[in-house]
């Protein structure tokens, strides 16, 4: 036997050690707890090594014990679960008007959460923001501040890695500021990732909402502004340089004067048409769909106009993609009850393409809880590395 392969060897028994730990982990995260035997049935690893791989997870504090399964013939037998507690994921969704932060366990139950008014009026009073907050909710966690092993944050607009700013986040200014991220990464004192708020809401969607089980799905967030998260075989669609899914630059030709499809969609757009047709007083979006929920005739039709050029988003979404489901969400998404039926309507005059429309389940929490799915991915990840080479 040669050096080289005496030398391997070492490495090799270690990998496939971890190999097989992983296997395991991930079995009882996804499905549940069991016991030994049945354990080494659905991986195909024999008993001996089962057992050898459940120790060292239970010595790493990755796995425990949950009870036992007493068989109406031979010996119960112990039962082990993925402990949800060997570490944490921090989600961030900063927006105009709300900054909502939660910690969840391994499991993805949310264990602290807080959700505060966005009254900053500056970027750096809005970082300052971010990262108080998350520190209480940490707190809140009660468990050890190290253990929160990754956070990803969602924002409008498009993250870019090599200026390290966010760009198009018009509705938050200073929000492009370089250097903001990498300040809130160092206070907190947790590896950060950036990712757009309406890319992060598709995948709550389809983590924990209504796009679950959909092939090809498009998440359309109709608020401040508008943006669009597209989620493929469960992965989110990003385009080259993360620009994927801005919808709302998208030239919008039902206007005298040059515009934009999220100047005609958004919710200021409600208000617009609500005062084009006679409503008057201090409006807001909320306000003219309310109206319309209680029979006003000019709410009535700026409702329904919105409902119109959301139909034309959503005809442009598939004709380009082909989703299977269009997902409509964000502050405007609250009234879809009053949206869906002119957008199914006009949908069908403008093309024979007509993927199903939903509203979301998720609601406000989307952005949250996609934030919240994402980090969880790494950090499971991560606590796996830490605690198995510890």
């Amino acid at each position: 036997m040669s050096d080289s392969v005496v030398a391997d060897q070492p490495w090799n028994r270690q990998r496939l050690r971890s190999t097989n730990e992983r296997l395991l982990l991930d079995r009882l995260r996804n499905h549940g707890p069991a016991s030994r035997a049945q354990l080494a049935r659905e991986t195909g690893l024999s008993k001996p090594t089962v057992s050898s791989a459940l120790a060292a997870l239970e010595d790493a504090g990755l796995v425990r014990e949950v009870g036992t399964l007493a068989p109406e013939r031979g010996r119960v037998a112990v039962l082990y679960a993925a402990d949800p507690a060997a570490g944490y994921a921090l989600g961030i969704d900063i927006g105009r008007s709300w900054l909502r932060i939660a910690v969840a366990d391994l499991d993805g139950q949310v264990i602290s959460r807080s959700d505060v008014r966005n009254r900053a009026r500056t970027s750096g009073a809005m970082a300052d923001l971010v990262v108080a907050t998350a520190h209480r909710v940490v707190a809140g966690a009660g468990g050890d501040p190290a253990a929160v092993a990754h956070a990803v944050v969602g924002t409008p607009g498009v993250y870019d890695e090599e200026q390290r700013r966010v760009r198009y986040a018009m509705h938050l200014p200073g929000w492009g500021r370089a250097g903001l991220f990498d300040r809130m990464r160092d206070e907190l004192g947790v590896p950060l990732e950036v990712h757009n708020d309406a890319n992060l809401a598709a995948l709550g969607e389809y983590t924990y909402g209504v796009g679950a089980g959909s092939r090809l799905f498009a998440y359309i967030m109709i608020g401040t502004g508008l943006g669009m998260g597209v989620v493929s075989e469960g992965r989110l669609f990003t385009g080259a340089h993360g620009g994927a899914g801005e919808i709302g630059f998208l030239p919008w030709a039902g206007s005298p004067k040059p515009r934009t499809l999220e100047d005609a969609v958004s919710g200021e757009a409600v208000v617009e048409s609500a005062r084009s047709f006679g409503m008057t007083g201090q409006l807001t979006a909320k306000a003219v769909f309310d109206a319309a929920r209680s029979g006003q005739p000019a709410a009535v039709e700026a409702v329904r106009l919105e409902g119109e050029r959301i139909a034309h988003t959503v005809a442009a979404a598939a004709a380009v993609l082909d989703p299977d489901l269009v997902v409509l969400g964000g502050g405007v998404g609250h009234s879809v009850d009053l949206l869906l039926r002119p957008v199914r309507e006009t949908l069908r005059a403008l093309t024979p393409l007509r993927p199903k429309i939903v509203p979301s389940r998720l609601g406000e929490d989307a952005v949250l809880m996609g934030a919240v799915a994402t980090a969880l991915s790494t950090a499971r990840d991560v606590v796996f590395e830490r605690r198995s080479t510890a």
